[in-house]
């Protein structure tokens, strides 16, 4: 990991999700059925709520540390 920035981190991951959304959204159209489309629902759904318990965790950090580092979290574990 090279970006030291939790949010920035955080927006990644989504983008991944983001990307198999596309693709799995796409090969489903491409296949004429609709489970693909299904699973896009579920994905968005997990991708939302890993956003908000993501940002409710890195809130919570930066209460306690006034950083969004990632670098300063590893001081966190004992």
């Amino acid at each position: 990991m090279l970006r030291k920035n939790a949010i920035v981190i955080l927006g990644c991951v989504e983008l991944m999700l983001n990307s198999v959304n596309l693709l799995l959204a796409a090969f489903s159209a491409y296949k004429g059925n609709g489970d693909g489309q299904l699973l896009v629902f579920f994905i968005m759904v997990v991708a939302a709520a890993e956003v908000a318990v993501g940002l409710a965790i890195i809130a919570m950090l930066y209460r306690n540390t006034r950083s969004v580092d990632v670098s300063i979290f590893n001081k966190l574990r004992g």
